[in-house]
């Protein structure tokens, strides 16, 4: 689990590819220090495990199926990437839950400033799209977003303080460029349950003051 509150950018300075998967040795001097192997770290977005951990970073196999359904198949090196180290018990819960398990690619559709703040039009993976609400949580390449507009049924307008612009890798994307996202879990939740596809009925609570 994760927040969306990205730590740090990381770099990938190997790729290597193996008969079934793609390792990528990720440069984090801020963050490798405090990992150990077999640690969880969102990277993009996507939940992946540290299998080796060095002094200045870590390496993560990627298997063919999260190649295809993430940006990390179009990792080269050099390659910038947004990390995050799991969530503990405990930690500050700044962002919104975010699971690292990425529901699609998105399209960057135009990148617009505005003074010190940039505009970021998203085109989302249909189910995205079928959850989006204004002022609703989305997670594009790791990082918690807040969405300001839908300006069309599958392109949703998210704000970027100069912060978030400067301190991620949502600064260097262009338009056409793609995107991971991940969907509002919560959302998500509601959205199944309404649909009648809950495995449990929601309880009967009287219709009072405390139902839900």
């Amino acid at each position: 689990m994760f927040t969306g509150i990205v730590a740090a950018m990381g770099t990938v300075r190997r790729v290597e590819d193996h008969s079934t998967t793609r390792r990528f040795f990720i440069e984090t001097p801020e963050l490798a220090p405090g990992m150990k192997p077999g640690d969880s770290v969102s990277v993009d977005g996507a939940c992946l495990t540290a299998v080796t951990v060095e002094s200045t970073g870590f390496f993560v196999d990627v298997i063919g199926t999260t190649l295809a359904k993430t940006v990390a198949g179009l990792y080269a090196e050099e390659s910038r990437v947004n990390l995050e180290p799991a969530l503990r018990v405990g930690d500050r819960l700044d962002g919104h839950f975010v699971q690292g398990h990425i529901d699609g690619i998105g399209e960057i559709k135009q990148i617009r400033g505005d003074g010190e703040f940039w505009h970021l039009d998203v085109e989302m993976p249909s189910m995205v799209a079928d959850l989006a609400l204004v002022h609703g949580s989305i997670c594009i390449n790791g990082v918690s977003l807040t969405i300001a507009e839908i300006v069309d049924p599958r392109v949703c307008r998210i704000g970027l303080i100069p912060f978030t612009f400067r301190h991620t890798n949502l600064g260097l994307l262009a338009e056409g460029d793609g995107v991971n996202v991940e969907g509002d879990l919560l959302g998500k939740y509601v959205a199944k349950i309404l649909s009648g596809g809950g495995d449990t009925p929601l309880p009967d609570t009287g219709g009072g003051r405390d139902g839900i």
